[in-house]
């Protein structure tokens, strides 16, 4: 048998044009990827979704309220503000660590400064206050059960949360004016950021 019987083919190797053709993959696959992603992207941007007519602004009177709290009690806008400026915290609630971590990190230097920190969150109040004894808060949570507070205040539909708030603080001062609205990407902020963002403001 001749010896290069024996030998195998090697297969030919693909050419540049052959190769560029496996890699080059259709025009209409990236849209697969590329839709989505700019949705989502637009969806962050926008808040994910409209805001009512008469959402809270800095500058304009504070909407009142009167809500249960965690403790039984019930607490208004002008019995808060009895004791100088308010700072209203809007947050997701249960299912959010930093959301209730976040109230023992802030109460006590906000209150150095006299202003009372408020919690307000919308899902049901045994739930909450599950969450809030976990972390030791015992600092009464407001209960927001119809979202009417939220939505007023402007905290609805922030980063695309379109059921509950954020992460999202409105600063009433003792006169009942909004003087700051801040909403933060992060589910936590620390004490030093904060303050410095309230000190910041115009």
């Amino acid at each position: 048998m001749d010896k290069t019987s024996k030998l195998k083919k090697r297969p030919a190797k693909p050419t540049s044009t052959m190769a560029n053709e496996k890699k080059r993959a259709p025009w209409w696959s990236w849209l697969a990827i590329g839709l989505p992603l700019a949705a989502l992207v637009a969806a962050v941007a926008l808040g994910g979704g409209e805001r009512l007519d008469d959402t809270a602004v800095v500058g304009a009177a504070a909407p009142g309220f009167d809500l249960p709290a965690t403790d039984g009690s019930r607490q208004t806008l002008d019995g808060v503000l009895a004791g100088g400026d308010a700072l209203l915290y809007f947050s997701m609630g249960p299912g959010c660590d930093g959301c209730f971590a976040q109230i023992p990190e802030i109460e006590d230097a906000l209150a150095e400064r006299g202003i009372t920190l408020v919690p307000v969150m919308v899902l049901p109040a045994p739930m909450v206050a599950a969450e809030a004894q976990r972390f030791g808060i015992t600092r009464p949570i407001l209960i927001d059960a119809d979202r009417s507070v939220s939505e007023a205040y402007g905290m609805i539909g922030i980063y695309g949360h379109q059921d509950r708030p954020s992460h999202s603080f409105a600063l009433v001062d003792q006169e009942g004016e909004i003087q700051w609205v801040n909403h933060y990407p992060e589910m936590f902020v620390t004490t030093d950021q904060l303050l410095s963002d309230l000190d910041a403001r115009a």
